[in-house]
Parts: C-alpha cells; sequence; structure tokens
C-alpha cells in the first residue's frame, strides 16, 4: 500500500510550538496531518501542553494576583472551595494573566474552553469575573465528582471524559501528569503561606 503525507509547514511550526496532531487516512491510503480534528476519523497522535499566548505584558503574576485575589477570595468562600487550590489552577494555567489565550482556545485567568464557559453561564471568557466564577464551580463539580483532588485538577487539564476513560485514573498524558505535579507543589505551597 502506498502512503502519501500532506502536511505544511504550518503543521510543523504547530507541532514545535506544542500543539496536539491529529491523523487521518483516507481511502485512497493517504495521511492528513492536522492541528485540529477537521471531521470524523481523525485520531489525536500526539498531546502537547496546551500552552497560553500572553497578551498583557503590563502587569506582572503578582501584581494581577493583588488584583484579582479579593474575588477570587469572595468566589471561594460562596462555592466552598480552598482558595488556595484556586490559586493554584490560575497560576498554572494563566499565571493571573486574564487575556491569555491557550493555542487550544482556552481563554482567561482559568483558561476556559468554550464547552466549559457555556456550561456555566460564562458569556464573556475574557471577563475575570465570570471567568474565576466559572472556573471555580468547575472545579469544585470535579472535586466532587472524582472524590480525590489529584484526579480533579487531571480533570480540569484534561477533561472529566479522560479520567473516565482511563479508569479513573489521572490519563497517561505526559503534560496532564506534569499539570498535576505543578499545580499540587503550587497548592502546598500556597497552603503553607496561609
Amino acid at each position: 500500500m502506498r502512503y502519501i503525507l500532506f502536511f505544511s509547514a504550518m503543521t510543523l511550526t504547530l507541532v514545535a510550538s506544542h500543539a496536539d496532531v491529529y491523523k487521518f487516512v483516507d481511502r485512497q491510503g493517504i495521511i492528513h496531518l492536522s492541528d485540529r480534528p477537521l471531521g470524523p476519523g481523525y485520531v489525536a497522535i500526539v498531546r502537547t501542553w496546551k500552552g497560553w499566548v500572553p497578551r498583557d505584558r503590563g502587569r506582572s503574576p503578582s501584581s494581577n494576583r493583588a488584583r484579582f485575589a479579593r474575588f477570587i477570595d469572595t468566589t471561594c468562600r460562596r462555592y466552598r472551595i480552598d482558595r488556595a487550590l484556586v490559586h493554584a489552577v490560575i497560576t498554572a494555567e494563566s499565571a493571573y494573566n486574564p487575556t491569555a489565550v491557550s493555542r487550544a482556545g482556552a481563554v482567561g485567568l482559568m483558561q476556559l474552553m468554550p464547552g466549559t464557559a457555556a456550561r456555566y453561564g460564562v458569556r464573556n471568557r475574557r471577563d475575570p469575573q465570570q471567568n474565576i466564577q466559572g472556573g471555580v464551580r468547575y472545579l469544585r463539580d470535579l472535586i466532587e465528582q472524582f472524590d480525590e483532588l489529584p484526579l480533579a485538577i487531571a480533570a480540569y487539564n484534561a477533561g472529566e471524559n479522560a479520567v473516565i476513560r482511563h479508569g479513573n485514573r489521572i490519563p497517561p498524558y505526559r503534560e496532564t501528569q506534569a499539570y498535576v505535579r505543578k499545580v499540587l507543589n503550587y497548592y502546598h505551597s500556597y497552603r503553607k503561606a496561609s
């Protein structure tokens, strides 16, 4: 069987820039590669860090942390979730950059994807208060669903279905495993500082 690969310089650039890679083999045996599924039959062959692209260079993470701390604390009390955990997730997700946009399309301080935002009634993912409120509610629901903090953190990164698909274990994705370690390290550090 003859295989022909179709890909562009853009695909190669995206791979180098930490994007997922999807593969589709058509009826003629031609392999198509893309940075996102372009239709049914596309299979993820490389999963990498979703990353974020900073857009707000005017403020440091510590000044943004101070800027949003009161609202984060109020939201955490309202939804009964440890504020140190929320600060850990925000640090890992966006480093407190409210205009951060990932290559996967996640937006804002808590890096909400469009589906998650819609599920929690977030109309403007770029609005820090809406973003925090949606992200906190999602994180709380994941903690209730999985009843183990590392699994909830893994689900925040990879999605709850990925955790379920892997037998309620942290999925074997390097990005997700590193993310869980990072968030837990921040979490323990922030709890000690409180």
